[in-house]
């Protein structure tokens, strides 16, 4: 589906790989103006906007475990695009952190998560509502989990714990401004073929994820981007603070 998202500028964290990079490369092909956030990698979206001379993307660098980068981030990306209509966090991290870790490693890894996954994003959120409010409104979508409604393995407690904040952070925008014009929404992925979960593959084998789904393949990040692409249109306005689930089957709620 081709849809036109000529005119609107967006801002996409974690945009170098895995589900932001597909996102990214969808919101590209669909004529938006993109803000492509990374933290390290940065040759991924270099080649991406090589791919075609049309692309509308240019790229900004920021470490959202600072905080004060994050805001930097913000601030960088309006300066430069004179306003923001849709903010799409998806940048995120899970360490693999087991509960008989000593004590300070293990505050250490928890801390780390929620500063990059929970606490980065809800000031992203709050400087975008900010924003919205003085531009007339603009839409926000949060990448949550599935974690955040049926657990996670005990090692990743802190992903879990982190994806669950968003998703009560997200239905209270949309419950709170939409009547500025301010729309949520949630999008939770189940286990998604990426750089991320090989890390869960490696130690415990992709099989336990396949089993774990109802169908024959597991999710991929252009699964998910064509519909933060249909979000952004905003020609579903009217599901702002709902939550948007592609897991495979292998949670249903």
């Amino acid at each position: 589906m081709i849809i036109d998202l000529n005119g609107l500028n967006i801002l996409l964290t974690g945009s170098s790989r895995g589900i932001g990079f597909g996102i990214a490369r969808a919101l590209l092909e669909n004529k938006a103006r993109v803000a492509l956030h990374y933290n390290k990698n940065r040759t991924n979206l270099e080649r991406l906007l090589k791919e075609k001379s049309g692309y509308k993307g240019e790229l900004f660098q920021a470490n959202l475990e600072d905080l004060r980068e994050t805001e930097k981030l913000f601030k960088n990306v309006t300066n430069k695009f004179g306003k923001i209509d849709i903010l799409i966090n998806n940048a995120g991290i899970a360490i693999d952190s087991p509960i008989l870790k000593e004590t300070e490693g293990w505050l250490e890894d928890w801390e780390k998560t929620l500063r990059v996954n929970l606490s980065s994003l809800a000031l992203l959120c709050k400087l975008a509502i900010e924003h919205f409010l003085k531009i007339g409104g603009g839409r926000i979508i949060n990448i949550a989990s599935r974690a955040a409604f049926r657990g996670d393995t005990p090692d990743y407690m802190a992903y879990a714990a982190s994806k669950g904040g968003i998703v009560s952070l997200t239905r209270t925008i949309a419950r709170g401004f939409g009547k500025k014009n301010v729309k949520a929404f949630l999008i939770a992925p189940g286990f998604v073929r990426t750089d991320m979960a090989r890390d869960f593959t490696d130690k415990y084998g992709e099989g336990i994820a396949l089993d774990d789904i109802a169908l024959n393949k597991l999710t991929t990040p252009d699964d998910i981007a064509p519909f933060v692409v249909f979000l952004s249109s905003g020609l579903a306005d009217h599901a702002t603070g709902g939550t948007f689930d592609f897991n495979a089957g292998s949670y249903v709620h």
